[in-house]
């Protein structure tokens, strides 16, 4: 069990809102949600969450450029980043790791799984 841990989800797909904040509230995240990129960066500054779950294609700011900030910020800079995406070729993974992304997990996605992934993240450094 998590615990207090707080999972930040931006994307731009409200049932993929939805499906991640139950999902994770079942896990005993704090789970706090955006819309879109620049919502996303506002709700990490202030909220400072322990793992980011980032779409990658949305509208204006993609995942990657919000992955490149939230990496640029000192505050925000060692939080575990996880990519939400149907992009599934090898130069979008590498792109997603030159951007900062921890791991990169595609849709469809099954939930639990991505819940064990990040559990491994969120205590990666317990080890």
């Amino acid at each position: 069990m998590p615990g207090s841990l707080t999972l930040l989800v931006v994307d731009d797909d409200p049932a993929i809102r939805k499906l991640l904040e139950v999902t994770f509230e079942m896990e005993g995240y704090r789970v706090i949600l955006a819309e879109n990129g620049p919502a996303g960066l506002a709700l990490a500054q202030s909220e400072r969450p322990d793992v980011v779950l980032l779409d990658v294609m949305m509208p204006g700011m993609n995942g990657l450029e919000v992955a490149v900030e939230l990496r640029s910020q000192q505050s925000t800079a060692a939080v575990p980043i996880v990519a939400l995406t149907a992009k599934v070729q090898q130069d979008d993974r590498e792109a997603g790791q030159r951007a900062g992304v921890d791991e990169y997990v595609t849709k469809p996605f099954d939930p639990f799984e991505l819940a064990e992934t990040v559990a491994r993240l969120v205590h990666r450094d317990e080890r």
